[in-house]
């Protein structure tokens, strides 16, 4: 079986359409013009704004025309994650999609349903005859994983709904009414390169296969960031034996657990087979704490070419000790809504660029304002303390929940008529575009749903096809249900 095969068909047939043109974040252009196309196609009115978020809009059905205007809202872009023996250019390749059972998922990368899945159900609405609904407006923005700029640079007046859903959820039969809100903070530390010598007995560390995962969405989780175990494991090693840094290289993007990680040193050939049974006891230690979460983790130590540098010691005693001490996890669980996370930060990052840097990057997540600040000024601390510089984004809103929402009633009826059963209202710890919607259009009624996504950020990203079929039918059923003003 194949994508082609998969029910509802309109709306597979233009999720695989999108799986097709490359969508990185901030380099939108191509999907920009495939839904410009589109819009010809279907003779759709559109319309973009200066940050390249494009509106399309529909009419109202015949006698529907009374009913207020619904906005549908997805996000272009998606997280650009593969597997290291994946060869892929995100910005050139299309990606191939694999049915497995009942989850459809690509080979080797991110399958991008977060939020392609969310585009094909707004094009499926747009190109139909056959649905009925009030009027409708089409809303895709752009760069929502790197920094959400599209709904951040939103005008007020570029859209005119009053009623909003966002389709950028991840579990069928949940209604989402509130997100926490987000900010970064990096730190960059400035070392002076210094020549190696042929004394040393030089070797890579890597620590590979794990799952990864949505920094919001599965941070409490306990899933293993690759930057965590790979630092601990360097303490260890500066502890016993001490050791020069020569490089160190984990993870990439700011909201994706850490999979992998690497750092090249050099130690005294003398500690070689000593340090080599501390390596293999540290991953046997590793194996046995993420055994129920990260089965594949690996530690592993080889021997490696003599690289022309290495970090001044200074510089990587102060990285190795604040990386060691830098928070990652759950900081604090909601005392309004049993099980959300309230607060949290991940230790997302750690690269070395040009001009002798470093550059650790973090993210904090809180629904509460102050919390957040809280947790950014945390992790500031632990890297002022060890020399670097550093610095925060302008961060994001959270998304107030609101239990009277007259759009979370409709839905909480309709899927009830649809299924006999109950929806689950919740709030969410991963960010969501909804609070910088409300800031620009306050009177906005809001939630968010979609079908069961799991894995996302990771190349394990996988789409369950049968709900994708009940997400389409419980949409169809409140657009239809919504009462005239």
């Amino acid at each position: 079986m194949t994508i082609s095969n998969l029910k509802p068909e309109i709306v597979w047939k233009f999720f695989h359409q999108i799986t097709q043109v490359p969508r990185p974040s901030k380099k939108e252009g191509k999907i920009i013009r495939y839904l410009e196309s589109f819009a010809a196609e279907y003779n759709v009115p559109i319309k973009k704004d200066h940050a390249g978020n494009i509106l399309m809009t529909k009419p109202a059905t015949p006698g529907m025309e009374n009913k207020p205007t619904v906005v549908l809202q997805s996000h272009m872009d998606m997280v650009c994650e593969k597997n290291n023996e994946t060869k892929h250019d995100f910005e050139n390749d299309p990606i191939e999609t694999v049915v497995d059972g009942n989850w459809l998922r690509a080979k080797g990368t991110t399958l991008g349903a977060d939020n392609g899945i969310g585009m094909a159900v707004e094009l499926a609405i747009l190109a139909s005859d056959d649905i009925e609904h009030g009027p409708i407006e089409c809303l895709f923005t752009v760069d929502e994983e790197t920094g959400l700029t599209g709904a951040k640079s939103l005008q007020p007046g570029f859209m005119t709904g009053e009623i909003l859903l966002n389709l950028d959820s991840e579990d069928e039969g949940q209604i989402f009414i509130g997100c926490a809100g987000g900010k970064d903070t990096q730190a960059v530390f400035t070392y002076t390169p210094v020549p190696t010598t042929a004394e040393l007995f030089y070797a890579r560390i890597d620590v590979k296969g794990l799952n990864g995962g949505h920094s919001g969405g599965e941070i409490h989780k306990g899933l293993g960031n690759a930057n965590k175990i790979l630092v601990r494991l360097l303490y260890l090693l500066k502890k016993n034996f001490g050791f020069v840094l020569c490089s160190i290289d984990g993870g990439n993007l700011r909201n994706a657990i850490a999979r992998e990680a690497h750092a090249v040193i050099g130690i005294k050939p003398e500690y070689k087979e000593e340090a080599r049974v501390l390596v293999n006891r540290f991953a046997a230690d590793v194996e046995n704490e993420l055994k129920h979460v990260d089965k594949n983790v690996r530690v592993t130590m080889e021997s490696e070419e003599k690289p022309a540098f290495y970090i001044d010691e200074k510089t990587a005693t102060n990285l190795v000790y604040a990386l060691s001490a830098c928070p990652h996890g759950v900081l604090g669980m909601s005392h309004e809504i049993e099980g959300l996370v309230e607060t949290s930060t991940n230790l997302a990052s750690v690269k070395m660029k040009e001009g002798n840097t470093i550059v650790v990057g973090t993210s904090q997540r809180s629904s509460i304002e102050s919390c957040k600040n809280m947790a950014a000024n945390q992790v500031a601390s632990v890297f002022l303390l060890a020399g670097a510089e550093v610095s925060h984004g302008d961060g994001y809103p959270g998304w107030a929940p609101n239990a009277n929402s007259e759009i979370l009633r409709i839905a909480q009826e309709t899927y009830r008529h649809l299924f006999n059963k109950e929806a689950q209202v919740m709030a969410i710890h991963a960010g969501l575009e909804c609070g910088l919607f409300l800031e620009k259009y306050p009177h906005l009624d809001m939630i968010s749903f979609g079908p069961t996504l799991r894995d996302v950020h990771s190349p394990n990203e996988r789409i369950q096809i049968d709900t994708v079929g009940l997400w389409w039918s419980h949409l169809l059923e409140i657009l239809k249900n919504i009462p005239a003003k």
